[in-house]
Parts: C-alpha cells; sequence; structure tokens
C-alpha cells in the first residue's frame, strides 16, 4: 500500500461526513461498487450501517479485504 490517505467529503445515509483512505482502498472501493451495480456513497452507507463500533474508514478497509478474499476463494475453487 503505497501513499498517505487521502480525504474525500461524501454524503452517507443522508449526511455529509470526511473519510481517509489511501488510494488503493478508494480504488478497491470504486470497483466493490461498480461491481455491486451501486454507486460509492450506497456501498459506503451498506458499509456504514453495519459496521458497529469500529470507525468508518476501518470498517471500509475491513470491506474491502473481506470482498478481495472473497473474491480470492471463488477463484481458487
Amino acid at each position: 500500500m503505497a501513499g498517505n490517505p487521502k480525504k474525500r467529503s461524501l454524503t452517507v445515509a443522508g449526511h455529509r461526513t470526511s473519510i481517509s483512505l489511501e488510494d488503493d482502498f478508494w480504488a478497491a472501493l470504486k470497483e466493490m461498487a461498480q461491481a455491486q451495480g451501486c454507486s460509492l456513497p450506497e456501498l459506503i452507507t451498506q458499509i456504514d450501517s453495519s459496521r458497529g463500533n469500529s470507525g468508518l474508514s476501518s470498517a471500509i478497509r475491513s470491506a474491502v479485504l473481506a470482498y478481495y478474499r472473497t473474491r480470492s476463494e471463488h477463484a481458487e475453487n
């Protein structure tokens, strides 16, 4: 993972928020949204609604990791 986190402002679940992620995570998140046929804010809203007590940026990183792990497992089978 290269680079420092980049902060972006989005509307999530009807409110403005800022999220800091590295470029690789932003790119992966956009790929996930496209694969699921939803917008980036919609995907982040889904992640936000199921994140529990973790911070949103951490929850997004975890969701990206889970997504690619699942893809890798399906590719192996």
